[in-house]
């Protein structure tokens, strides 16, 4: 749209590739709207700001997440949840206020209103911040509220791709022993040796998972796969914290696995605007940096069959300036 005064327009220079985008090309929640452009973790920079915008100006490196829009004036707008608005706006195939179907960060440009458009701190790579705004945020989030930044405590990690492996670099910075449960041995050495978790247990091994029975403080749940929660819950303790980020088609959990330990099962989704801003500036001064295969636009239809197929170390992030050359 042409900027308004309250706005932030930007030259999109990278975007990363997210599991969303191969929900919405695909259609797979019969919502979609076509043509359709996905990519909601976009960075770039301002080549054009409106007349009342005081917090960005041109050159400005930016980034924009999972959604531009929402109501600014309800209870969870006004506690800076803004992901929690009833009348929030997904950053590509939602309706916008003026009916318009949101355009995401697979494109040259973007135009958003200036409290949804995060600053990226001279120095961090571009490349790298896109990823922040989806897979970091949504791990970053539910570790924050349960007050998850306790160094000593421990932190189990389940999953080990783009989220997963972000949650292994915060509880590493937060001074966690961090132990990455995953289904897959061959995943061991890089979890340890390249991301630096204390610890890796094959989720499917009963006597690995019986080690580790009560001792664990949290647990962050990136899988979106079906999968059981009782044999994770069971490794928490007492009072204990096991956060789901992901969307499996179920959750069965015996009452006995929560009530007997007093754990919590608590749920969470991206961020509000404010907590973006701070994880960005923690990633900046943390030297926090996602794992990235850079692409060029070309490859993006082998990319996202790779993600389907959890081939990625730990997220595809597309070139789109030099795409556009």
């Amino acid at each position: 749209r042409t900027v308004r005064h309250d706005d932030v327009s930007l030259r999109i220079t990278h975007c990363g590739v997210c599991y969303a985008d191969v929900i919405w090309t695909k259609n797979r929640h019969n919502d979609s709207v076509y043509p359709l452009v996905p990519g909601h973790e976009i960075a770039g920079v301002v080549t054009e700001v409106g007349s009342d915008v005081k917090g960005f100006k041109l050159g400005d490196h930016v980034a924009v997440g999972t959604y531009v829009n929402s109501c600014r004036d309800c209870d969870n707008c006004n506690s800076f949840l803004e992901n929690h608005c009833s009348k929030f706006v997904f950053t590509f195939n939602g309706v916008d206020t003026d009916g318009t179907v949101t355009k995401g960060g697979y494109s040259s440009h973007i135009v958003v209103h200036e409290r949804y458009c995060y600053k990226i701190p001279d120095g961090y790579p571009l490349e790298k911040a896109a990823p922040l705004v989806c897979a970091g945020i949504t791990v970053y989030t539910p570790m924050m509220r349960h007050n998850m930044k306790q160094p000593g405590k421990s932190l189990g990690v389940v999953g080990l791709g783009g989220l997963g492996h972000m949650a292994v670099k915060f509880g590493k910075a937060f001074g966690l022993k961090v132990t990455v449960l995953s289904t897959s041995e061959s995943k061991r050495d890089e979890a340890i040796s390249l991301l630096g978790a204390d610890n890796f247990v094959v989720s499917s091994d009963i006597r690995q998972m019986e080690s580790l029975k009560n001792s664990l403080d949290f647990i962050v749940d990136t899988a979106s796969g079906d999968h059981p929660f009782d044999p994770y819950l069971a490794l928490l303790k007492v009072g204990g914290i096991m956060a789901l980020v992901g969307f499996p088609g179920e959750i069965r959990v015996h009452p006995a696995t929560l009530n007997l330990g007093a754990r919590t099962l608590s749920g969470s989704v991206t961020g509000g605007t404010k907590d973006t801003q701070e994880m960005i500036n923690f990633c900046t001064a943390n030297k926090i940096y996602p794992d990235i295969e850079l692409i060029k636009i070309d490859y993006i239809n082998e990319a996202l069959e790779r993600l389907v197929n959890r081939d990625v170390r730990y997220r595809f992030v597309i070139d789109i300036e030099s795409s556009l050359k």
